[in-house]
Parts: structure tokens; sequence; C-alpha cells
């Protein structure tokens, strides 16, 4: 095989005169006929125009020359001179071409399902792109997905080894602890009636490393969790996982908002500026997310005690709760930009988040009704001078409501607010929006459960003035939380942790753990915590979602070299698929498929 001494992308004009050899895939191929053949020579670098030129070479290479066809692999060797007609502005090897005079066919292909210069790939139907990835990934487009995933790697590591992060690799087959999303399980040959679990994440062992005195713990890191994937979601997802002792919430958030503002600067040339910070409960009251897109300025605002003077029977049954909300949302313009079929569309929208619709009215500033128009306006006349002062109202706009429990109230008017601004096209797609959100409740209660469910986990930490009411009201107790958010997107979460044995065991009792099942579950934990745990926090970022931003893409497929569907099928190697018999009887394990009754 010819030695290959450059990549397809890497020749200039001031190379001209010298040998090269390159090797590659058949981008293009043009037969001009008068004993000229032009190839586009393909690699992950880039493009190099061939020319094999009849006056040059042999008759042989010309022949095989004009025997080859897209997606061949060949090395080609000659001289680089620079290209007759005038460079190529599109390619950045455009000023040279190489003139051929030695080719070697490395492998023929057959006729390929995906051709990687093709400009409407993306609209190939996805599975046959997962189906045929050695050839989907070939594409220059996916290429640099590729290689910025590697150079956010190559930057974290050195980032986070320059402020002294130690990185340990944590095991894969562990014990089933579950909390939150289901765990895959592994079945134990050597254990018969025994089962490994895959790692949801390494917090357990991350916590550990805190008490064995690594103090800053790094790890690049798979996790899975047994759960539906979806656009932003992957059942097999990566984490830049970390950990450190000695530290508050303050120390956390300060080095990761380092790392964030570096990352977006470097890779592009964008400046976060500082990260601002936001209460989880404003957030929610404001934006109805615990991850607000900031990118545009719709906004809610509690209109409870208003609405509860009102006749509207929708907004006072709402009221009647413990904890219900009337929450409005202005649309500066909207009577002219939102038709009726829009509005309702919205509200057929909101009862997909399990609230009762979406009352609505046009404001005009006069006439009948305090100068509101259509919807539930006759009801909103008593009020009327009171909710223009509130909303800020002016001539032209339209109001949305939501009346429901609170957090219902708030989640449905949040979708529906992204819907709004994605169809007036309001956000900025070259702006960037950072927030930290903070102040988590520590709990929320489960309905179903009767009891309480921890909010992110339950080794998060109480925040240092709430441990008391951790045992007083613990509905209303604050953690020591943060979630990083950039345009609505969570990319980061993370906690101070429990590193006080009694205040952990209160957590587990509150989550409805008895002691015999804490123990059980999360043993190993609770007795370490007795043997000088440091005071110690983190965080884990989105690999998948940072990349993900900082390509441009809304798909977490793009950015994963070997993904799984929608439904977490593999479908270049067929997985999930059987299994020979004689490997479930080494696990003592056998097949039952029920039979339908009837």
């Amino acid at each position: 095989m010819l030695k290959r001494t450059h990549m397809c992308g890497q020749l200039r004009e001031s190379d001209a005169g010298s040998s090269a050899t390159l090797c590659g895939w058949v981008n293009t191929y043009r037969d001009q006929g008068k004993g000229l053949v032009f190839i586009d020579l393909r690699d992950r670098s880039g493009l190099t125009q061939i020319v094999f030129d009849q006056e040059d070479v042999p008759d042989d290479v010309m022949e095989q020359s004009r025997g080859l066809r897209r997606e061949d692999v060949i090395a080609v060797s000659g001289t680089i001179r620079v290209r007759d007609g005038g460079p190529n502005p599109k390619l950045d090897t455009g000023a040279i071409e190489l003139v051929g005079t030695t080719l070697e066919c490395l492998n023929s292909t057959e006729n390929p399902p995906i051709l990687p210069d093709d400009h409407d790939a993306d609209k190939i139907d996805e599975e046959i792109r997962l189906r045929h990835r050695y050839i989907d990934l070939r594409r220059p487009r996916m290429q640099s997905i590729l290689g910025l995933r590697s150079e956010v790697t190559r930057h974290t590591r050195n980032f986070f080894a320059e402020h002294g992060f130690l990185e340990v690799e944590t095991p894969l087959l562990i014990r089933s602890t579950p909390e939150g999303a289901r765990d895959f399980i592994v079945p134990s040959r050597m254990y018969p009636g025994q089962w490994y679990a895959l790692p949801q994440s390494p917090q357990l062992f991350k916590q550990i490393l805190m008490v064995s005195g690594c103090d800053r713990y790094l790890q690049i890191c798979k996790c899975l969790r047994d759960e539906d994937p979806r656009a932003d979601r992957q059942a097999e997802f990566t984490q830049i996982d970390l950990e450190m002792s000695f530290v508050d919430q303050d120390d956390v958030m300060d080095i990761m908002s380092d790392f964030a503002v570096g990352l977006f600067k470097t890779f592009k040339d964008v400046d976060l500026g500082e990260i601002p910070r936001m209460s989880y409960k404003d957030a929610m009251d404001r934006y109805g997310s615990d991850r607000p897109d900031l990118r545009f300025d719709l906004t809610m605002t509690d209109v409870s005690e208003l609405a509860s003077t009102t006749d509207f029977k929708v907004f006072t049954s709402a009221m009647e709760g413990s904890n219900g909300a009337v929450k409005a949302m202005r649309i500066p313009g909207g009577a002219e930009q939102l038709t009726r079929k829009m509005l309702d569309g919205y509200g057929e929208y909101a009862k997909s988040w399990r609230t009762g619709g979406l009352p609505y009215v046009k404001y005009t500033g006069n006439g009948d009704h305090g100068g509101f128009e259509t919807g539930v306006a006759k009801f909103l006349a008593p009020v009327a001078d009171q909710l223009v002062a509130a909303l800020q109202l002016e001539a032209g706009d339209v109001v949305l409501f939501t009346a429901d429990e609170r957090t219902r109230a708030e989640t449905a008017m949040g979708h529906v607010r992204l819907k709004v601004a994605a169809d007036l096209d309001l956000i900025d797609p070259d702006a960037w929006a950072p927030l930290w959100v903070v102040d988590f409740p520590m709990f929320a209660w489960d309905d179903d459960a009767e009891r309480y469910v921890s909010l992110h986990h339950p080794f998060s930490a109480p925040r240092e003035d709430q441990v008391a009411v951790l045992e007083s009201d613990p509905a209303h107790c604050i953690s020591a939380c943060y979630d990083l958010v950039i345009n609505g997107s969570e990319v980061g979460g993370g906690s101070i942790r429990i590193h006080d044995p009694a205040v952990q065991a209160k957590v587990f009792e509150l989550i409805g753990l008895s002691e015999e099942e804490a123990v059980e579950k999360f043993g190993f934990l609770l007795e370490a915590l007795k043997f000088g745990a440091p005071p110690h926090g983190g965080i884990a970022f989105g690999l998948d979602r940072l990349v993900m931003l900082l390509f441009g893409t809304d798909n977490i497929r793009d950015v994963i070299a070997f993904p799984k569907t929608q439904n977490g099928a593999d479908l270049m190697c067929e997985a999930p698929g059987p299994i020979d018999m004689s490997q479930l009887s080494d696990l003592g394990l056998r097949i039952e498929v029920e039979t339908p009754a009837g």
C-alpha cells in the first residue's frame, strides 16, 4: 500500500511543487474526456482535487482511474500544483490540486445507500442513517461533530486537571438501588439469582471517594437509565461528573461557571459573561419551568387574588383548593399576530399538560368590559383596571390565563410560553442565555405513593439555614441544589451532599424508607459517613447536551457516534437481540412467554 504523507484537507499553495500521497474515499468522479479524469478525494480532514492527465500517467493508471466509483477507497501519489483555472473558494485546499501519477484501489464499494456529500442527507429516513451508521458518519457534518466532541472532551480534561482534579473510574457493575429511573439489570453467573445493575450515575461512588480523601474527583463516564429516549435524551449517555470536598455551593457553581464560560469562548467565540442566578420559586412563578429559556421576554404574572374576586367559575374553582393559582401571560401585540385558531390551539395544547384549558382575552383599551374583548372579557370587567395595571397592558395585547393547582398551572403556561415564542419567532437563534437555578425544594409530595420524594436525589443536603426546617416542616425545606440552564436546556445539575449520617437517615425516613430498607440499599454509604466524611458537593454536566448546544443541533442522536433509536434499538448491530439458550442456562435463567387468555 502507498504510504500516506498528508491528510486530504492539509495541502496549501505553499506545498506546490512537492510530492504527496493521499488516502481516502472517492467523493466525486468526473471523466472530462480528452484524457482528463478529476476526483475529489475525501478523508475526515477535508477534500483535495486529484487530476489524472493522460499525458502524465501510464495507460494502466489512466484506465484504472476511469474504473473508479464514488466511495471507493484509494491511495494516490503525485505532484502538487497550483490549480488550473483559479482557486475554488469553497475548499480549504481550493488553491491546489494533486496531479496523480500512481493509483492504488484499496477497496471497491457496492452502491452505497447514503452518499456522504448529499446535501439532503438530513432528509433521509433516520432509520437508514442509523442502520448504515458507518456511511452516515463519513458525512462532513458528522465528522465535524465527532471532532468537536473530541475537542470538548480534551478541553474538559485539561481544565479540571489544571484545577487539581483526580480522574478516577468507577464501576459499571453495581448494586441496584432503584430511585427515580429504572435500572438496567445484569444477571450474575457466579451468584445465581443475584443481579448487578448498570449505573444511572456514579453518585454513591464519588461520595465514597470524598470520604476516601480524594478531595477533587473527575470522570467522563457512561450512565444508563432504562427510560424512553427522546430528542434530547438517550438511555445511554455521557456525563462530565465531578465532586469536591470542603466546599459550599458557591464554590461548585463558581468553578463550573468558569468551565462553561471558557468552553463557549473556545468553541463558539461567545462570551457568556457572569452567569446570573434565579431561585426555583421565581423560575416557576415567572416562566413556568425550572429550566427557563431567557432568550425572549414573555413572563407570567400571578393574578390569583384578582381572579378570586371575579364570577368566572374556572378561576374561583381553582382558588378553592389549598394551593390553587391563576396565572396570566401578556403577549404584546398579540391581537394582530394570533388568530382565533391559534389561540384555541393553545388551549388544547395546555390540556395536554393536565390543566383545564387556556382562557384568553384581547385588550383594546376602550369599549365595554373595561377594554377587554372576546373570550372571558365579561368576567374581567370588575377587575379591569387592576388587571391592566398588574400586567402593564397596552392596546393590541392578548392575555392568556391558566387556573389550576399551582404547579400544574405554572407548568402548562410554561409550555404554552415556548410554543407562542416559536410561533411568533421571538427566539433569537444567535442569543445565549445561561442561568443558574438554585434553592430547589428538598421534596415533592407524591399523591400516588402518599409520601415525599426527593426532587433531585436523596443525597442532596438541605441548605445550611434549612437543617432545622427539615425536622419541623419538610414540605418547605430548601435544598442546596443547583442546575445550570442554557437557552432552556438543562446542561448540568448538582448539589451539596449530606455528610452527616443523622441527616441522611432523616431524609431516608421522609421519603418512606424504613431503617432496614435504608441499610439494605445504601448501607455502605451510611457506614462510610460515620468514619469522617468531609463536607462535599458536586455536579454532573451532560456532555451530549453540551455538544448539541455548541454544534447547533436539536437531536441528541447527531452527537453520539452510535446512538439508539427513539425505541431504544441499535439498528446497525441489531440490539437488543436474542441470546443463546446455553447462556441462559449458565445464568440459571429461562424465558417464559405468556400465552394470551382464550
